[in-house]
């Protein structure tokens, strides 16, 4: 018995040893990992077996252990790494990232990397498939290692894309894996994410202006991919980006537009600038009450139902020039995208679009520019390094010499008018590390103008923007955003010392918005934060000029108000099929102190006669607070792979005012805050739309419905006096609107001819009803707004005869906007009076227009000084004196229309750009 008891102590020994030894004591501080396995084997009886490669690029790591398990210490060392490790008594066996056993399942073949051509969770390759992968590719990045516990069979690839030169992010490249339909883009921050299959994956981008890269991966977990990509300047072939053609087909946003910084050069526009905004009026949907307009009309809108927005901040007025040119400089922008239909929750505070801008970021590696000159402005644009590779400034301004335009307008009033304009804009941006990343911009903007010899016209935007990127994680992503807007003009009148006075006006806002990007797997990615502005309105003053003026001081009482909302968007996926964006948002404004309000009796319309009271808040006493859900859902799904039919419901808020006495939007219109006797604009708008790829999806096709309802949409009474109104709601009417449309869209990216046809059938009416006659409009019945215009087609076309020579033409034709005509003349008391017809009840001519543009571009040697731009355009080629307005006079007792027009003859223009 003592013999098998020593016996069995004897085998068991170096068994009892082995397992002592599986313990060990060591420690480390700022070594690599090589130097670590040397200390471990130093003081232990354990030996590694490894390539040193996978340790070439080692970092610096620190640990102390006593007393603990050779496992815990090596999960430690290699935690965030690609090494596997495997223990065999003293032997510890290094793989990169593959997993090795001693043992082989039993459905080990039946879940082979090649069966089926489908992946697996946990992949272990053999080595002659990676040698042949190999051949192919300089290198193979291995991203996480196999793990018993990860069944996975998709993981999320993620990374930021960067101009190799710049250092600056990339925006909207393709990022796809080669042969396979997985793929996304890269947004405005450069960063991309998506989900792909476990296994070998061939990972390539595509861009039109930067050259094709590819990289060999072998995926076993999520992992973290950046590309440093390189312009390419001297591209022999066209480079087609398929998710960015597809993207009407499988997105789940309907009426969303997206505008084509680089090729807007091509569209001949009136003197040959070129301008975001009058591209925009191209596509369906989007209109202008005629020529030189200042404001857009968006799916039956009124113009200041659309919030426009450069990086994040307001801008109120969007137009230079009286509506003639855009205020947002092209050279600047980075990308523009137009939402009209689903609106994203982070976005409020208008009814009808968003015109979301952001400008480009400097180059960080050298400088560069772009410079221009035309017949109306000149343009500079600079790209200068601070920190090289890591920050940058970019600076653009725009100036004009426009006053020889006013000259060649038939109209004896304009004779002795001028008109300048400029803009700036400073953008600072920061990489401060990997994970953070600080933008900084601000924008000015100035205009002058004197339509008659005796006053002065003046009004200016400035926005600043501060916004914080930061990346907690793969998952977890952050903006923190600080704006400031501000919009002012005034009026100087200095012709008769008796009467000289300065008029003017002024809206601020502050704003701070917090959101964060959630992504917790491949169905669904949450975006979610708050906002919150502050407003502050001065509605105007007039001061006299000097002290011989009769002009009495006049000073309206400022308004103010806090509008503030929680947002929370999600895009799911629920199959191949069907794909969801839901968004939630819950907004509230409050009416804010110090004011007086006047309370008016509720038997009787608002007038001065009617005021029973009036209370006076202090300071930020809140007087009124409204609010309201805007749930916005939007669907899409596949009826075949490149045919989709979507779907959405869009409950917008809107508390802010425009108050304007013209048909167009004017640069001395005011905005005007909700309080107690001006109640919120609301609208519900229901959208359907089919959209459809064919040949190979270079060409585009589209019909898209809407139906909106609207509530509480501001007119005005007739003769209704708004200018340094202190009781300005008894001049006001708020009532119902009704607008629905049939978008339609053909569009051709890719080949030599290219272009798109757009028309749009839509109705814009409004409802001004009351149970007061003084307050009714047209009996209270619906009628057209004055933007109107139910037929609305644009062709804009394009030819490339070679790689430099090009033709353009515009054709635009739109059903011409409603009018209210005199319809009688009668005597009352001996006095001749005038009878009109119904409000808006009859239309001026249709307005059509021909463009034509010939383009020249500089040959495409990479290397040279400059490259250049030359556009010869005409304007108006027909000569079509398309009427902007018609107005009557009274002339010996009978009544005379006369009708004016902005170009009546056809104007050439000639602009030369560089670009160094």
């Amino acid at each position: 018995m003592k013999k098998h008891l020593l016996g069995f102590l004897f085998f068991l020994l170096p068994i009892f040893l082995f397992s002592q030894e599986k313990n060990i004591s060591i420690e480390y501080s700022n070594v690599t990992r090589k130097k670590v396995i040397e200390i471990i084997e130093n003081n232990s009886a354990f030996h590694f077996y490894f390539n040193e490669q996978w340790l070439s690029n080692d970092e610096l790591i620190s640990g102390k252990f006593q007393n603990t398990s050779i496992t815990i210490v090596l999960d430690d060392i290699f935690n965030n790494t690609t090494i596997n490790y495997y223990i065999d008594r003293n032997s510890i066996i290094l793989s990169n990232a593959s997993l090795i056993s001693n043992s082989i399942s039993e459905k080990y073949f039946e879940n082979t990397p090649f069966k089926n051509d489908k992946p697996l969770a946990a992949p272990i390759y053999n080595k002659q498939y990676l040698k042949d992968t190999k051949r192919d590719s300089d290198s193979i990045i291995m991203l996480g290692k196999q793990s018993l516990a990860n069944n996975l069979q998709m993981h999320t690839l993620s990374g930021y894309i960067r101009n190799k030169t710049s250092g600056k992010p990339e925006y909207n490249v393709t990022v796809k894996v080669k042969d396979k339909d997985f793929s996304t883009t890269s947004d405005v921050n450069g960063y991309y994410s998506f989900k792909i299959p476990a296994g070998i994956n061939t990972i390539e981008t595509l861009s039109l202006t930067h050259g094709t890269k590819l990289k060999k991966i072998v995926l076993y977990s999520n992992g973290k991919v950046d590309f440093n990509l390189e312009e390419n300047v001297n591209a022999l072939k066209e480079i087609v980006i398929e998710n960015k053609k597809t993207r009407n087909v499988t997105s789940a946003i309907t009426g969303l537009t997206s505008i084509d910084i680089e090729n807007i050069k091509n569209v001949p526009l009136i003197l040959g600038e070129r301008d975001i905004f009058k591209v925009a009026t191209t596509l369906p949907g989007i209109k202008t009450t005629g020529e030189g307009s200042a404001g857009f009309n968006v799916r039956g809108g009124k113009d200041d139902q659309n919030l426009f927005l450069l990086d994040n901040a307001v801008l109120y007025n969007p137009s230079h020039f009286l509506g003639f040119f855009s205020s947002v400089n092209p050279f600047t922008t980075k990308k523009a995208d137009i939402y009209k239909g689903s609106i994203p929750a982070e976005f409020g505070g208008r009814l009808s679009s968003v015109f979301d801008i952001k400008s480009k970021s400097g180059d960080t590696e050298k400088v560069s520019g772009e410079a221009g000159i035309g017949p109306v402005m000149s343009n500079v644009t600079l790209d200068i390094p601070v920190v090289k590779g890591k920050s940058s400034l970019l600076f653009g301004g725009r100036a004009s010499y426009s006053d020889w335009i006013l000259k060649t307008i038939k109209d004896s009033n304009l004779e002795n008018s001028q008109a300048s304009f400029y803009d700036i804009l400073l953008k600072y941006n920061h990489q401060l590390t990997k994970k953070d990343n600080l933008e900084t911009s601000f924008y000015y903007s100035h205009d002058k103008y004197r339509i008659s010899s005796d006053s002065v016209y003046k009004y200016n935007n400035q926005l600043a923007t501060v916004k914080w990127d930061h990346d907690f994680n793969e998952k977890n992503k952050s903006s923190f955003i600080i704006t400031s807007s501000q919009y002012k003009f005034n009026i100087n009148y200095n012709s008769q010392p008796e009467k000289s006075f300065d008029y003017g006006y002024r809206i601020n806002e502050t704003q701070f918005i917090f959101k964060m990007k959630y992504i917790l797997n491949e169905k669904h990615v949450f975006n979610y934060g708050i906002s919150s502005k502050l407003y502050n309105v001065n509605p105007g003053f007039l001061k006299p000029t000097n002290n011989d003026s009769e002009i009495k001081n006049i000073d309206l009482q400022n308004e103010k108000g806090l509008e503030s909302a929680l947002f929370f968007t999600e895009n799911y996926k629920v199959n191949d099929k069907l794909l969801i964006n839901l968004g939630l948002r819950y907004s509230m404004f409050s009416s804010l102190g110090p004011s007086t309000q006047n309370i008016y009796e509720s038997d009787f319309p608002k007038s001065d006669r009617t005021v029973t009271e009036t209370k006076t808040y202090s300071n930020n006493d809140v007087i009124k607070t409204y609010g309201g859900f805007e749930p916005r859902i939007s669907a899409r799904y596949f009826i075949l792979p490149d045919l989709s039919i979507k779907a959405s419901f869009d409950r917008t808020y809107q508390y802010v005012h425009l108050l304007s006495s013209n048909t167009t939007q004017s640069p001395i219109d005011t905005w005007k805050l909700s309080d107690l006797n001006t109640k919120p604009q609301s609208s519900n708008q229901f959208s359907l739309g089919i959209f459809k790829n064919i040949i190979k999806n270079s060409l585009e096709l589209s019909i898209e419905g809407y139906y909106k309802k609207s509530k509480n949409i501001l007119d005005y009474k007739v003769g209704a006096e708004l200018l340094l109104n202190k009781n300005i709601e008894t001049e006001l009417l708020q009532g119902e609107g009704k607008a629905y449309g049939v978008e339609f869209l053909i569009k051709k990216e890719k080949g030599n001819f290219n272009g798109w046809l757009s028309y749009t059938y839509s109705r814009a009416l409004i409802k001004l009803d009351s149970k007061f006659d003084s307050e009714k409009v047209n009996n209270g019945e619906y009628f057209a707004t004055n933007y109107d215009k139910p037929h609305d087609f644009s062709a804009i076309l394009n030819y490339k005869f070679t790689k430099r020579y090009s033709l353009s033409t515009n054709f635009v034709y739109q059903t011409g906007r409603p009018v209210t005509f005199p319809i009688a003349t009668y005597d009352f008391a001996g006095e001749p009076l005038t009878l009109y017809s119904d409000r808006n009840k009859y239309r001026i001519p249709d307005y059509y227009r021909l463009d034509i543009g010939i383009n020249i571009e500089g040959n495409h040697r990479i290397k040279k000084l400059a490259h250049s731009f030359w556009n010869v355009s005409v304007y108006n080629v027909l000569g079509r004196n398309n009427p902007y307005n018609v107005y009557f006079v009274t002339e010996d007792k009978k009544i005379k229309a006369y009708k004016t027009s902005i170009f009546s003859v056809p104007i050439p223009t000639i602009t030369y750009n560089i670009k160094f």
